[in-house]
């Protein structure tokens, strides 16, 4: 009789064969499971530019190509509200620190302090070495860190970058320079004072400043691939910085463009900065006192300046060129979807016309061929005047070296292609400044600030905030109700929400004290101290009480930015001068000794 419920021999082998299999199984030692490998550090890229103004590059309401800025604003986050200093150096230092510029040691330049103000506490004309570099922080974090470019921050062994955090640095200590050949700017500066690594270097005979220095930072980052650490590449552009020039082929491109004016321009960037979003549609401009009638220049005049506007144009597109050259070897190397962009302009763009009076137009003259066909090209030196600077700050009031929004406010792009917290097309209109900048930068790279203290000593504590809340959409201000004050050559402002109270000195100003509010009249047209009495008298009490935390010293009477550069410079030619005088003065002594004693000789021989 057959029972069914009775297990067969290949049934009994099933089960034996799976409870051995489940011993072996409990017996045998757990795998461990590979550990997953940590995301590297990011790299960072810093292109800072020289003199651009706030709509200069397409993506803020330029005419002239920057496809490749444009690029990586679109693919990233633009800034339209982002302050920084009047003039170079203040910014630099502040970029490179965080912290305000009388506390980093630029009160002021050295080629725009009044003697008065030498030597006393912020104004070292210098960096000095209170504060703790970027470059300091992410090298001691195990980054590569690189400079290529203008620095401006001093020239003596102590204070290059090389000496400051820098890996490896390429760089120019002064203000300026030719970007076709090693040539200082003649009149300012005896020689184009290029380092690398603290050594004096030689520029290469196929030098152009915006190639070069690109070229040099790439060659930087391959000599140490090896080593797999991520880098720091702060590139740091003489674009668009006096002398103006450009390859031929970049000034030809805008041959069409500029011959109907600034004030024309002016008015086609405001409508372009409405559309992009970066201002509201509509915002009253103003037309800036030292701005020439158009229409009353003569046809050599006009010619002139429509060729410098050219090249300034070819300026900047050459400049871009090399950041998409980066761009494309970031790509090629696997480097671009981990590396944050940051790019910003150091100030508005430079007013100054250096043929301004009699004495500098001759002197310039003798120096370089200043014909209307040779500007912007080698041998040449041109600058865009405060007709051209104004439309390039469009729609804001001022340029370079005031406290107008022409002056402090510039394009601000921070770009992260691998890393969505960082909002791909997003517009930010609140505001920023530029100490923002490294807090935000070791936040994203994971970096630990230094609270203040550094290497066993006190060092001054970061100032700005980081601005990765706007970055991730989480807020679109980290700065709120919070003053923040700016002084520089005797112009200042105190920022506080929306509003700006601000002074500026001639010749963009008269010294008195107005009040704005920048989210409905960003070009400052429309003071509203007198119809809130109130809210001035308050923030000139902050303003007061940030002077007094920072030191400020008032300006001499009289005083401006732009003579104060005529003065220095004609003071370095007198030294010059008088170095040849002495030089001369000694040859000739020593030639009439010798002929003295060489006479006497002969005298005691023949007797």
């Amino acid at each position: 009789m057959r029972t069914t419920n009775v297990p067969g021999r290949k049934g009994r082998f099933r089960r034996t064969a799976i409870f051995f299999g489940a011993a072996l199984l409990l017996a045998a030692p757990v795998q461990a499971q590979p550990e997953k490998t940590p995301p590297r550090q990011p790299n960072i890229v810093i292109l800072l530019a020289d003199d651009w103004g706030f709509t200069d590059v397409g993506a803020f309401g330029a005419e002239f190509a920057t496809p490749h800025l444009d690029a990586l604003a679109y693919a990233g986050t633009r800034f339209t509200n982002f302050h920084v200093a009047g003039s170079c150096s203040p910014t630099r230092a502040m970029l490179q620190t965080g912290v305000m510029n009388h506390r980093n040691g630029l009160g002021n330049m050295p080629e725009t302090i009044p003697d008065e103000h030498r030597g006393k506490p912020g104004y070292d004309t210098v960096m000095n070495h209170r504060v703790v570099t970027i470059a300091q922080l992410l090298k001691a974090a195990g980054y590569r860190t690189y400079f290529t470019g203008k620095w401006h921050l001093g020239s003596d062994a102590a204070r290059l970058p090389h000496a400051r955090g820098y890996d490896r640095a390429y760089s120019l200590a002064d203000a300026g320079a030719d970007n076709f050949e090693q040539r200082p700017i003649e009149g300012l500066y005896d020689t184009a004072a290029w380092t690398e690594n603290g050594k004096p270097a030689t520029l290469p005979k196929d030098y152009y400043s915006s190639r070069f220095v690109v070229q040099k930072m790439i060659d930087y980052v391959e000599a140490d691939r090896a080593s797999g650490k991520p880098f720091l590449a702060s590139i740091n552009f003489l674009a668009n910085h006096i002398p103006v020039q450009a390859p031929d082929s970049d000034i030809a491109r805008y041959a069409a463009l500029y011959h109907d004016g600034w004030t024309a321009l002016r008015q086609v960037r405001a409508k372009r900065a409405a559309a992009l979003g970066i201002v509201p549609a509509g915002v009253p401009i103003v037309t800036m006192p030292t701005t020439a009638d158009w229409q009353k220049l003569d046809a050599d005049e006009r010619a002139a300046a429509v060729r410098v506007m050219q090249a300034y144009a070819g300026m900047a597109t050459a400049m871009d060129r090399e950041v998409g050259r980066l761009v494309a070897h970031l790509k090629a190397t696997g480097d671009y979807d981990n590396t944050i962009f940051v790019f910003l302009s150091d100030n508005g763009a430079e007013p100054t016309n250096p043929f301004g009076s009699l004495r500098n137009r001759l002197f310039l003259d003798m120096q370089y061929d200043l014909s209307t066909a040779n500007i912007g090209r080698r041998g040449s030196f041109s600058a865009i005047g405060p007709g051209w600077a104004s439309a390039a700050a469009s729609p804001l009031s001022g340029y370079k070296f005031s406290a107008t929004e022409g002056g402090l406010r510039v394009p601000l792009i921070v770009t992260w292609p691998g890393n969505k917290q960082v909002q791909a097309g997003a517009i930010r209109h609140g505001l920023a400044h530029v100490t923002d900048i490294l807090p935000t930068l070791t936040e994203l790279a994971g970096v630990a600030g230094h609270g203040g203290r550094w290497q066993g000593k006190d060092v001054e504590p970061v100032t700005g905030r980081s601005l990765v809340p706007m970055l991730t959409g989480a807020t679109d201000s980290v700065h709120g109700d919070t003053p923040l004050g700016y002084e520089l050559s005797g112009n200042a402002a105190l920022f506080k929400g929306d509003y700006k109270l601000v002074r500026n000195l001639a010749p963009t100003g008269d010294g008195k004290w107005r009040l704005f509010d920048l989210k409905s009249d960003p070009g400052e047209t429309r003071d509203l101290a007198a119809a809130q009495p109130e809210r001035f008298a308050a923030m000139l009490a902050d303003y007061r009480a940030y002077a007094k935390a920072n030191g400020v010293l008032a300006m001499p009477a009289g005083y401006t930015a732009n003579e104060q550069i005529n003065a220095y410079a004609w003071q370095q030619q007198g030294r010059k001068r008088a170095i040849k005088a002495a030089l001369w003065l000694g040859g000739g002594l020593l030639a009439l000794a010798l002929l003295i004693w060489g006479w006497r000789r002969r005298k005691r021989v023949v007797s």
